[in-house]
């Protein structure tokens, strides 16, 4: 779990410095989803496929878990975008995907791998 600021991070400025954030977030992550965030960090931009028999997206470069990929995107963490191929990469590897696209960080989740490198996980 993370705490995000929906008050636009400004606590220096906040009324309410020092206390609980009225206006934070609670966003609870598994450790699956935490390990793809950090991949998404070292890494921005990823290939994506999707079966014609499924919504969820696969990534054949990592070990990356279709329903994690899923729930960070639905969380919006990442952003799955099959309108939006990876230039100069060789789908080939995705020939049984009836969509190609990518994959990529967003500003949220930017903001949640900051978060965590700066306060760590809590269980």
């Amino acid at each position: 779990m993370t705490d995000m600021e929906s008050c636009g991070g400004d606590c220096a400025a906040c009324a309410n410095a020092g206390t609980h954030c009225a206006g934070a977030k609670v966003l609870e992550l598994t450790e699956g989803e935490i390990q793809l965030l950090g991949k998404f960090a070292q890494i921005p931009f990823w290939p994506a496929g999707r079966r014609a028999d499924t919504e969820a997206p696969v990534c054949m470069e990592e070990d990356m878990k279709p329903e994690a990929l899923s729930a960070l995107a639905l969380k919006g963490l990442i952003r799955v975008d099959f309108d939006i191929p990876l230039q100069n990469f060789d789908y080939a590897a995705y020939a049984d995907c009836a969509h190609r696209g990518s994959m990529a960080l967003t500003a949220a989740g930017q903001r949640v791998i900051e978060l965590l490198d700066i306060q760590g996980a809590e269980e």
